[in-house]
């Protein structure tokens, strides 16, 4: 991480709710489309009122974005700028990292803090994936620490209330909305990054022994699971028709999926973490291809440049949230161009522990992820969404969560 800058002094700025917002947005869009940035007035209300990494969502008109510009230019927090010589577009640039002598990863969670509030630290480490890499949530938690310790703090860490997995902290830039009257809410508030509190490699371990463990138990529980399920049927049949070349099946578990994209006329090798879910997999699914693998590190197919498609069928669901850019990064780095990547997976914001099945001992954790999540991942790796569906819970099952599928294709170009 980069050290942190004096700060220049004097009292912290008091940033009313849209002031937030605007420095927020500058903040964020300098990071993460340079290119763009300093952000005309059109592109600071897109940046201001988009639906997604806002909360609340906001609707300002340009006349007030322009109004609460021109005051923060007053106060030498905005730089108002030309966009280039002969133009008389107007741009503007934020100051407020300079006023606070903030380093690289401190101004990752006030932009984040300022956009959507009080957050805690699992949360914040996904949530500036697109800014900065922390490598765990101690990173997150000492950056906090950091800036709360400053002879004038820029951040403090609120009481964990009724329902809340963890601790969230707020900036103290202006008022947070619901800052000391947040409701209790309905259902625990989960950090999904926990699935990463021993890292990545013990996680995997886990996720491998309980699957090789409970092989023969998931072949015979699920086997004929997609029997029952017509629309996941059509979308793979649907899939196998898509792309050209060859097709990568990651987390195929038994092979259930792959068996039907190749009965569909796929070209499809399936991939698996366990060894015992690939034996049984290639025992039970005739003239179809599978081998041991960790998808987070696929390869380019032996016989092509690269893969026609990649379906990830539930196979995403042990991933923390912050894992999720750079694992659809990777797969679209070994996509052709005007390939596909499918993705399917139940919704929701939990992280759902199995301790045994079928009387097996086991400790398994599943990751239930957010749309925007996914489809912020899908964007940040550079495909297109072509389609999506969300459907609702398969009768039966227990927890009921809506589940909902992406089909995303790389350009044909760049």
């Amino acid at each position: 991480m980069v050290e942190p800058m004096t700060t220049t002094g004097g009292p912290l700025p008091e940033l009313s709710a849209i002031e937030q917002r605007v420095l927020g947005a500058l903040m964020e869009k300098q990071r993460t489309v340079p290119a763009s940035y300093p952000l005309s007035l059109n592109g600071l209300r897109t940046a201001c009122n988009q639906t997604s990494s806002r909360e609340p969502v906001t609707d300002y008109d340009d006349k007030t974005l322009e109004e609460q510009a021109r005051e923060l230019k007053h106060r030498d927090l905005v730089k108002v700028v030309w966009a280039g010589k002969g133009s008389r577009t107007l741009k503007y640039h934020q100051l407020l990292t300079d006023r606070l002598g903030l380093a690289e990863d401190e101004a990752a969670l006030i932009t984040v803090l300022l956009l959507r509030g009080a957050q805690a630290p699992g949360e914040l480490k996904a949530r500036t994936e697109r800014l900065i890499g922390f490598a765990d949530r101690t990173e997150v938690e000492d950056c906090l620490a950091r800036m709360a310790d400053r002879g004038q703090p820029l951040v403090r860490q609120l009481e964990r209330r009724v329902g809340q997995h963890d601790r969230r902290w707020i900036h103290l830039l202006g008022p947070v909305a619901g800052e000391d009257s947040v409701p209790v809410p309905t259902e625990p508030v989960v950090d999904r990054e926990v699935v990463l509190t021993d890292g990545p490699a013990a996680r995997d371990a886990r996720v491998r022994a309980a699957y090789d463990a409970t092989a023969e138990a998931y072949a015979g529980e699920f086997g004929d699971e997609l029997a029952g399920q017509p629309f996941e049927q059509w979308l793979l049949a649907h899939v196998a028709e898509l792309g050209e070349g060859p097709v990568a099946d990651v987390g195929c578990g038994p092979g259930y999926t792959t068996a039907l994209l190749a009965e569909a006329g796929a070209d499809v090798t399936g991939f698996d973490l366990s060894p015992a879910m690939v034996e049984i997999a290639t025992a039970e699914q005739d003239g179809v291809r599978f081998e041991v693998g960790d998808f987070t590190r696929l390869l380019r197919p032996p016989a092509a440049a690269a893969w026609g498609t990649i379906v990830a069928w539930y196979s995403l669901v042990h991933l923390a949230p912050s894992e999720l850019p750079g694992t659809v990064a990777g797969f679209a780095r070994i996509l052709a161009p005007g390939g596909w990547l499918v993705i399917g997976l139940q919704i929701g914001g939990d992280v759902h522990r199995v301790e045994e099945f079928h009387g097996i001992p086991i400790e398994l954790d599943f990751v239930r992820h957010e749309v925007n999540d996914v489809l912020g991942a899908v964007a940040a790796a550079g495909l297109e969404v072509i389609e999506r569906y969300v459907r609702g819970p398969v009768p039966g099952e227990t927890p009921a969560k809506d589940r909902f599928y992406v089909l995303a294709r790389r350009p044909l170009q760049g």
